[in-house]
């Protein structure tokens, strides 16, 4: 990749290794990173990992085609949700802790001419999120079923076949 290329399609990937089932978007964006490589498709995606979104995670939206926020959830629908993603009208004013929408709402504040990339969710099911917990065993299931989903996602990068892919419709 050309260090003046922007892929099209960013991911990004929250969670702490330290936290039990908190280690799943990270777990993803691993074995995804792998995968992409073994595909030959490492070109076109951009993996960020970071604790949590924050603030200036929305210049990373800049060029882009299509986004992709990973992250467990404590009770969401087993193994995981999929959803389109709009930018929140109200941000919190904190550094911490921000969900996707407020990262697409803060790039609509800083780019109020254009619209944000198409943006999704991946939200995987987890169980424990204590401190030096180890990774749950429904977790790493339901970890599996979202990797296959999510490969589906990248051979298909596009908007509308990831919308059709939506466990919710809006």
């Amino acid at each position: 990749m050309s260090p003046l290329t922007t892929p099209p399609v960013v991911v990004f990937a929250c969670g702490n290794l330290s936290r039990g089932d908190d280690a799943l978007g990270p777990r993803l964006l691993e074995r995804l990173e792998q995968w992409l490589e073994t595909e030959g498709r490492q070109e076109s995606f951009e993996l960020i990992y970071d604790y949590q979104l924050q603030l200036e995670h929305a210049l990373d939206l800049e060029g882009r085609a299509l986004a992709l926020f990973i992250d467990a959830g404590d009770k969401t629908q087993p193994p995981f949700r999929f959803y389109p993603a709009q930018p929140s009208v109200s941000v919190a004013h904190t550094s911490h802790a921000l969900p996707p929408e407020a990262v697409l709402g803060v790039w609509c504040r800083i780019s109020p001419e254009r619209r944000p990339p198409p943006s999704f969710v991946l939200c995987v099911r987890g169980e424990h999120f204590g401190l030096g917990a180890m990774m749950s065993q429904e977790a790493r299931t339901h970890e599996d079923a979202a990797f296959s989903f999510l490969q589906s996602l990248c051979r298909a990068p596009d908007p509308a076949s990831w919308q059709a892919l939506s466990t919710e419709h809006s």
